[in-house]
């Protein structure tokens, strides 16, 4: 991708060098990653720092800062989604005691807008704000078999990545996936990750029946499916009606 001209198209150029598996960089590698001179990169940052979109630690690296994080969640369907569904993703965890997460669809990758956990929880890659491949979570699996049509065909003709082998990556095999995630209401993403989790899943509907986000519970995989899935799906309807669904 070109280097953008713009002032801005370069500030954001450079911001997006940050992701959740590069979390800090040094001016270096936010120039080699972002493609601009290290000499426009320096101005930048400098001006990203005074401006609190950029942190830089005591080592010298940048982060994203304070004030980025303080717009973002100043998102109006982020916040009301997380506002309108913790009161019911806290129900889900005190039933459960797992990792429970809220998630939306951004082009082919889920967002993690929310996360609890229990301190003895199994471990989990994800977080706030980190990205995941639809085809490889549950929540990913939720939200791609309720996307537009060619947003599928554009998940099932992109190279769908492994993390274990019992991760689906035949197209075949993952459109029969997700037509049983439609038939079923619920989805179920069987060591697609890491080999010993699993998650559930369910559709989080707006007010006009579209399916806006997706919630889940991340357990370990000798945990009974039958005691996870009723509560995960009545998680999802109490948060859609409260987001006006009937």
């Amino acid at each position: 991708m070109p280097v953008p001209k713009s002032l801005l198209g370069r500030a954001f150029t450079l911001l997006s060098v940050f992701t959740a598996d590069r979390p800090t960089a040094t001016l270096s590698e936010l120039s080699r990653h972002s493609g601009l001179p290290l000499s426009t990169t320096h101005r930048l940052v400098r001006e990203l720092v005074a401006w609190r979109a950029l942190d830089r630690d005591e080592t010298g690296r940048f982060t994203i800062g304070l004030r980025l994080w303080e717009l973002g969640v100043l998102s109006p369907g982020s916040l009301d989604l997380r506002d309108r569904a913790l009161p019911y993703l806290e129900d889900l965890f005190d039933v459960t005691r797992h990792n429970v997460q809220l998630a939306i669809r951004d082009g082919l990758e889920v967002v993690y807008v929310e996360r609890l956990a229990a301190k003895d929880a199994v471990s989990v890659l994800t977080r706030m704000g980190s990205r995941m491949p639809l085809h490889a979570t549950g929540v990913g699996l939720v939200l791609l078999a309720h996307a537009p049509h060619e947003v599928q065909e554009d998940a099932l003709a992109a190279p769908l990545k492994q993390y274990t082998r019992h991760t689906v990556v035949s197209a075949g095999k993952l459109r029969e996936v997700l037509a049983a995630v439609r038939r079923d209401g619920y989805a179920v993403a069987d060591r697609q990750i890491e080999p010993i989790t699993y998650s559930v899943a369910a559709p989080v509907r707006g007010r006009r029946g579209d399916v806006v986000a997706a919630v889940s519970v991340v357990v370990p995989v000798e945990t009974r499916t039958d005691t996870v899935v009723p509560a995960v799906r009545a998680c999802g309807r109490a948060i859609s009606r409260s987001l006006g669904w009937r």
